[in-house]
């Protein structure tokens, strides 16, 4: 089914890697012409994303700071010509015990991951509503629904960007602006690139699909939801992308049992 996408403008923030540079790669390869912004974007990524024959900003852009948030959205507008697309996916997290949370990482978690979210929207949507149209997409995380120890400020930030992009959608929608977010699950990225190889293999076993995301796979998730011709009576929605990780079966049949339940004669 065509996208539609083709000639349509993005941003599209924490692009130069991870889940982003996914995003970023998926929406060239619709035709989208975009603005990638990071902390330190990467050549490499820029370059690959142009192969696909669009048009890629490359904007600096530090986005727990407010100012320089202001600054990419204007940028990225004045580059582009104009945003159909805005796809908030820049995040980190900065992981303490609830008994030793400092304000310098609760801060920084929090303003990466959600006020970031917010200035962003705030300016992005000034811009859509007078065109009376686009499409924002906000990436969440299965720590919404999968606990963890040592991440408090990560799922505040993550509980609070579904929350806001819920009234993002009820208010933008009066103008043609869609919202909707995507809630990833495992990925390998710089994020969780700590993870031990044991707990991952322990993370296998409980996922339903028994394998990590593929991040092109959220990109074009992402383009299946930016688009108007595929879903233009959306908004509002949380597609989860995670393999069936936030089902959380409990571990108490061996995967080799659990595939042997459905197979063979009834």
């Amino acid at each position: 089914m065509d996208t539609e996408l083709r000639g349509k403008t993005a941003l599209v923030t924490g692009g130069s890697s991870g889940i982003g540079r996914g995003i970023a790669l998926a929406l060239a390869a619709e035709g989208v012409d975009l603005a990638v912004a990071s902390r330190n974007p990467d050549p490499s990524a820029i370059g690959e994303v142009r192969r696909h024959g669009v048009r890629c900003l490359a904007l600096r852009a530090d986005v727990s700071r407010e100012e320089e948030v202001v600054r990419m959205v204007r940028e990225a507008i004045e580059g582009l010509g104009g945003l159909d697309i805005y796809v908030n996916n820049a995040a980190w997290a900065w992981h303490q015990p609830v008994t030793r949370i400092d304000s310098a990482s609760w801060f920084a978690t929090i303003n990466t991951n959600l006020s970031a979210c917010v200035w962003a929207c705030r300016e992005v949507a000034r811009h859509m509503v007078a065109r009376r149209r686009g499409s924002i997409v906000i990436i969440s995380s299965t720590s919404r629904f999968t606990l963890n120890l040592r991440e408090a400020a990560y799922r505040v930030s993550k509980v609070g960007t579904r929350a806001y992009a819920e009234t993002l959608a009820i208010e933008l929608a009066p103008h043609g602006i869609r919202v909707n977010t995507i809630t990833p699950g495992h990925y390998r990225t710089r994020l969780t690139g700590n993870v031990p190889e044991e707990i991952e293999r322990k993370m296998l076993d409980i996922i339903p699909l028994h394998r990590f995301g593929n991040t092109l796979e959220i990109g074009r998730a992402v383009a299946f939801l930016a688009s108007d011709a595929i879903s233009p009576y959306t908004t509002g929605t949380d597609l989860v992308v995670d393999g069936g990780l936030s089902l959380r079966p409990l571990p108490l049949v061996d995967p080799r049992e659990a595939e042997a339940l459905n197979l063979g004669e009834p």
